[in-house]
């Protein structure tokens, strides 16, 4: 490949900066065209300006109005589930490829070590939530073992690494997630529940997989796991298992009723404890709720970017 492939940034925030400097700093294959925010003492648009990143202060207009525009090939929506829908509308009119790391799910949902090839060609990817990005693959790990009949997911995230968008956006981050771990981690029910951590110092992000399975033998449960660990690693290289996983197998004489399914269960409950540590390229290595959202979009787009250009 001979030039990188440009990119635009909307949303100079917490999440918008963090993904600006990994750019630049990580990837090969993406160059930043432009920073976008509406807030011009935004910390993002100021840090881009002193990169040498073209900036506008003037939202998604503003960057459809910046001479450089037309040279932008993928944009990366990161602000809020209600301001994506304009952004998608606008940004197809001109042909752009969008990442939508908002809970909108207006495109498919992603998560790079599960079904990114998948999507490859879709003119929006929805990076699906933190805690999806976190638990989905652990789902779907188990799942290709024996089918999942009942996923939950509990995400918890420091609250000082939840910022306004986070916290505006509760609500889709539930519904988006328990739909994900359904839709791409398999599990024929999901459930998704995120804790807002006020602990000082502040934790590192920590995710519990509750999996309700068909009988299955652990040791290939286990095995599949650990192999979607370490893929996801290649990625969130501090992404990690925190205790070894755990199993217990439900007999008729214990059975469990599967909330919301009206139904009881027995076979093989599996958990799965994970911590995800930040890389701290501009958030604090406790924030690894917004460094695998960053991560795994940086890896979609590379992965969008090298096809776009071998089919031109």
């Amino acid at each position: 490949m001979t030039h990188p492939v440009k990119v635009a940034i909307i949303g100079s925030g917490n999440i918008g900066t963090d993904l600006m400097i990994k750019i630049m700093r990580l990837s090969k294959v993406l160059e930043m065209g432009a920073m976008v925010g509406v807030d011009p003492q935004s910390d993002g648009l100021a840090r881009a300006a002193r990169l040498g990143v073209p900036i506008t202060s003037e939202g998604i207009d503003g960057l459809v109005a910046m001479p450089g525009f037309g040279d932008i090939e993928i944009v990366f929506d990161a602000t809020s589930a209600g301001a994506h829908a304009r952004h998608d509308e606008v940004l197809r009119r001109h042909g752009k490829r969008i990442i939508d790391l908002t809970p909108a799910a207006i495109g498919p949902y992603t998560i790079p070590a599960v079904n990114a090839a998948a999507n490859l060609d879709a003119p929006n990817v929805n990076m699906v939530t933190c805690g999806g990005q976190a638990t989905i693959p652990i789902v779907a790990a188990v799942h290709r073992v024996s089918p999942v009949i009942y996923g939950e997911i509990v995400a918890s995230i420091a609250s000082k690494s939840a910022g306004p968008g986070t916290r505006a956006n509760i609500d889709e981050f539930t519904e988006t997630t328990s739909r994900a771990v359904e839709g791409v981690g398999g599990a024929r029910r999901g459930k998704a529940i995120i804790v807002l951590n006020p602990a000082e110092p502040p934790l590192i992000m920590r995710d519990t997989v509750y999996c309700l399975c068909e009988d299955a033998d652990e040791a290939e449960v286990e095995a599949s796991i650990l192999r979607m660990v370490e893929e996801v690693r290649t990625y969130v290289p501090g992404y990690r298992l925190k205790q070894q996983v755990q199993f217990e197998r439900i007999g008729d004489n214990d059975r469990l009723l599967i909330p919301d399914m009206g139904e009881s269960f027995t076979g093989l409950k599996v958990t799965v404890f994970l911590e995800v540590e930040g890389a701290a390229h501009y958030l604090p290595a406790y924030a690894g709720n917004l460094d695998i959202m960053t991560s795994a979009a940086l890896k979609t787009a590379e992965r969008i970017a090298l096809r776009m250009k071998a089919a031109a």
